[in-house]
């Protein structure tokens, strides 16, 4: 798993790239996405999951939270 979202701002990322920054294989967020574990909305005609459900997965503070 990679450490950091980088442009952890971002609103999507591409299910490529949320699998790159989960460190898991593309198939894994594919079929994560498929059964609904994973959300996703298409956005131009394909998938993109959201930046605060990556950041989520990973464990990171995702806004609006605070101690």
């Amino acid at each position: 798993m990679n450490a950091a979202v980088p442009d952890s701002g971002r609103e999507f990322y591409g299910v490529r790239e949320a699998a790159w920054l989960l460190g898991v294989p593309e198939s894994v967020v594919s079929r994560g996405v498929r059964v609904g574990s994973i959300p996703a909305v298409s956005r131009r005609g394909r998938l993109v999951v959201p930046g605060h459900v990556v950041r989520r997965l990973l464990g990171e503070p995702v806004g609006g939270d605070r101690p």
